[in-house]
């Protein structure tokens, strides 16, 4: 009887141990408060909020013990700023779109998007089996930075302009807002480029301090209210086929974290990433019909502006790689990678949506 009691209270034992371990193992986990700064207005709250979801999860999946404070752009640094205030230390993480920093180093742009580059499906499948996240990981070592995707607007529209762009000599002398590597590309076409931080386009859009602008796409340029001093209506955004936003993680900050508090993070900004996309395109649809219907007009870049800014691009970055020993390492894979998927994408892909597009518009 002796024996047996001793069996069934050590039994009992074993299985409270069993059920404690992991309760026991999270409760040893340290509880951590980071502050991450955004690039982006609490007003585009599809971006914004992609850093919410973020904050959310994180806590979600780790029970509360890993804590993420949000700011928007100038509550600590502006909006072009988050680079340098993760690098240095002075936040935890940041929320931004790396072309923001080309003038750092051109390199910056392949981890957000490349003028004619990859559309979305395609820049994800770089990033994550394509090898692009390792090349721009550890071009990002350099700024004390670990990098994690976080986010993908799609393919974006072309912009808002106060008068038609009918010809090349229509560019010449523009004032444009646009983001990233397409500025250096524009130039050489004659446009001025303007990078300027999504609270303040309209702004300089409204006294004329530019002449048009671009952000992302009915859903966000309908809230900034672009159509209410800029009528016509441009597509496709051929520098932005599909445009990345990041986590930057302080390294130091990033090297000393918990195994599983990166995991919850790493988690966590993957169903953003899947997120932003899904909520972009649900939403805009609804978004560009109010456009229109509020007297927005549509026009397509002609195929002479896109060919000559096709040939610009290609120009830049054949010189910039010869130059710049960075961006060749990561453009000559990319190039390739590239390649590949036009081939890919013109059989299946583009064959189904030019029939299911063309098909259903015959219906109507």
């Amino acid at each position: 009887m002796e024996r047996r009691s001793f069996l069934k209270q050590a039994g009992a034992g074993l299985a409270v141990g069993a059920v404690a371990a992991p309760a026991l193992a999270q409760s040893a986990l340290p509880a951590i408060k980071w502050r991450l700064v955004s690039s982006f207005p609490k007003s585009v709250d599809t971006i914004y909020g992609t850093s919410e979801l973020i904050a959310r999860r994180v806590s979600e999946l780790t029970g509360g013990r890993f804590q993420i404070q949000l700011f928007a752009p100038g509550e600590i640094v502006p909006a072009t700023q988050v680079l340098d205030a993760v690098k240095e230390g002075t936040v935890e993480m940041g929320h931004t779109a790396s072309y923001y920093y080309v003038g750092k180093d051109p390199t910056f742009a392949f981890e957000t998007g490349m003028p004619f580059g990859l559309n979305s499906r395609q820049q994800t499948a770089w990033m994550y089996e394509g090898g692009g996240m390792q090349l721009c990981r550890e071009f990002m070592k350099d700024y004390n930075v670990h990098s994690i995707p976080a986010g993908n607007t799609g393919v974006q529209m072309g912009g808002w302009f106060r008068k038609e762009i009918k010809s090349l000599d229509d560019l010449k002398g523009l004032k444009f807002r646009v983001g990233g590597f397409a500025g250096q590309v524009l130039q050489r076409l004659g446009v001025i480029p303007q990078q300027i931080p999504a609270g303040d386009i309209y702004p300089a859009l409204e006294k004329g301090a530019i002449d048009a602008a671009e952000w992302v796409g009915p859903y966000d340029d309908e809230k900034l209210g672009f159509s209410k001093v800029a009528k016509f209506y441009y597509y496709p955004a051929w520098w932005e086929g599909g445009s990345q936003l990041n986590l930057y993680i302080n390294l130091k900050q990033w090297d000393s974290l918990p195994k599983e508090y990166r995991a919850a993070l790493e988690a966590a900004a993957a169903e953003a990433h899947v997120d932003m996309q899904a909520k972009y395109d649900a939403r805009n649809p609804a978004a560009i019909k109010r456009l229109v219907a509020g007297g927005a007009q549509l026009r397509p870049f002609s195929q002479e502006i896109m060919q000559a800014c096709y040939k610009a691009a290609f120009d830049l970055y054949e010189e910039t790689a010869a130059k710049n020993p960075k961006f060749k390492k990561i453009y000559e894979p990319w190039k390739k990678f590239r390649e590949d998927q036009i081939l890919w994408f013109s059989l299946a892909e583009d064959r189904y949506d030019s029939f299911v597009t063309g098909a259903s518009r015959m219906r109507k």
